[in-house]
């Protein structure tokens, strides 16, 4: 498959964010509270890391045990996006989470987040770091609620199909891609945005997530499979340059 090369621009803004997300680590790191240690330990700190959020609640947030393997190698293989290709593990109040500029949280149950933890998850998202939510299927109402607590200020509103987090390096003029059947419903797009810049964004009836996975997991044909690696790319992209 043809290696895509990102333009200048986009590698300086790489850069950007990830001084950006340095100093907010700095700034950040005479109020945090003793925590436990990472799961996992960032052998490459100059690439990239796209980061699975361990949260509470009793929901099944470690599903796909494929997923980002499969998306990280993807990444890697078809841009020159300076990418950690390790699965990371991260909970909000871990010492961390300000390295990892996008958190990958999926499942099926329940998501539930303490007050600090809300806090320190808007903190994250407010000051550059980003959240893409997956509905692997029977989260919505839960997410929902969960999202309007955290933003009780703000909309989570859909995304027009001119967004560009559809055109950020793979192009989908309709929207996110519908990659598993669920309730029949079209994959739609939803994001909160802060200061023009879509922070979280939530994916429902699409699960781009277990498009990730091996081929075997769920059987998926090769171009649904594609499509869900393209979007992850173009959000780990939009996540990176906004």
């Amino acid at each position: 498959m043809l290696k895509i090369y990102l333009p200048i621009f986009i590698l300086a803004a790489l850069l950007i964010n990830q001084a950006r997300g340095q100093e907010m680590e700095g700034i950040l790191s005479q109020t945090r509270p003793p925590v436990r240690p990472m799961v996992s330990v960032n052998i490459n700190p100059s690439a990239v890391s796209v980061t699975r959020l361990h949260y509470g609640g009793g929901g099944d947030w470690y599903w796909g045990s494929s997923a980002l393997p499969n998306l990280l190698d993807f990444i890697r293989e078809n841009s020159n996006i300076p990418i950690d290709t390790m699965e990371h593990v991260v909970q909000i109040m871990d010492d961390n989470l300000f390295r990892y500029p996008f958190l990958f949280a999926t499942g099926h149950g329940i998501m539930k987040f303490s007050d600090d933890e809300k806090s320190r998850l808007r903190t994250f998202l407010t000051n550059g770091g980003f959240l893409f939510i997956n509905d692997s299927y029977g989260m919505d109402k839960n997410v929902r609620k969960v999202i309007a607590d955290l933003f009780p200020e703000r909309a989570l509103v859909e995304l027009p199909f001119d967004h560009p987090v559809y055109h950020s390096y793979y192009d989908f003029p309709a929207g996110p891609p519908k990659i598993h059947e669920h309730d029949g419903k079209p994959a739609q797009g939803f994001g909160i945005i802060i200061n023009g810049r879509v922070a979280l964004y939530y994916l429902y009836e699409s699960d781009i997530g277990d498009g990730w996975e091996d081929p075997q997991v769920h059987n998926d044909p090769p171009e649904k499979r594609e499509a869900a690696l393209k979007m992850g790319t173009n959000l780990l992209v939009y996540a990176l340059t906004h």
